[in-house]
């Protein structure tokens, strides 16, 4: 069992839900996708469950495995891709107080690192277009690893390449397959409140504790 006595050597965050608010965006760019353009019976909430792992991951979830060929999953991903960051990009911000979390980290020499299922493309829009990248280490993306969340290898490529040993890390996430494959790293987790209830992380042994931002006095214990 975990508590906030925990003294992490590393920082590995999930990106969407985690360090921005722009879920609502994917699963928004998704259900448009799948409902009007491929005619699935689909509601939101059904769509927003299937949000997690790599793009053609999720289209073997809703339509079956061999439905697409390999050239239109790469059509649908980029497709879709372009659509979340045009209606995200009015609203492009950090979680609040994250910006003062992460330059707190960096002043106090842990390292930190992004674990996402995310493509570089999506990835660079956020990094960059918030001008983050100098507190980040490494960077794992979904072209980075073989097996999506829940499996532990984002989180565990992370780790490595810090050279931080997994037990000395600690997770943030927004997700319960992202908990999962903190989880099954053998890493503790923090949980963001901004995508799913704490009712739907119910099980998980590895969650210190849940907040809403960064802001909240219980991270000052992290330091």
């Amino acid at each position: 069992m975990y508590d906030l006595n925990f003294r992490p050597k590393a920082f590995l965050f999930d990106l969407n839900g985690t360090m921005i608010n722009d879920m609502e965006y994917h699963t928004l760019a998704w259900y448009i996708i799948m409902t009007e353009d491929l005619g699935a019976k689909l509601d939101y909430e059904s769509v927003k469950r299937e949000m997690y792992g790599k793009n053609h991951e999720v289209l073997d979830r809703v339509f079956g495995k061999n439905r697409f060929t390999a050239a239109e999953v790469e059509q649908l991903s980029i497709d879709k891709e372009k659509r979340y960051q045009q209606g995200y990009m009015p609203h492009l911000a950090l979680i609040s107080g994250l910006d003062q979390f992460l330059n707190r980290a960096k002043h106090a020499g842990i390292p930190m690192a992004i674990g996402s299922a995310a493509i570089p493309f999506n990835i660079d829009f956020v990094i960059d277009g918030l001008q983050i990248r100098h507190y980040l280490d490494a960077i794992v993306s979904a072209d980075d690893v073989e097996k999506s969340k829940p499996d532990p290898e984002t989180f565990l490529k992370a780790a490595a390449t810090l050279n931080i040993a997994p037990a000395h890390c600690l997770v943030f996430e927004d997700a319960p397959k992202g908990v999962e494959s903190a989880l099954n790293a053998g890493m503790p987790c923090i949980v963001l409140t901004t995508t799913h209830t704490i009712e739907e992380f119910e099980g998980y042994p590895n969650i210190l504790t849940y907040i809403e931002d960064y802001n909240d006095a219980k991270l000052n214990t992290l330091f």
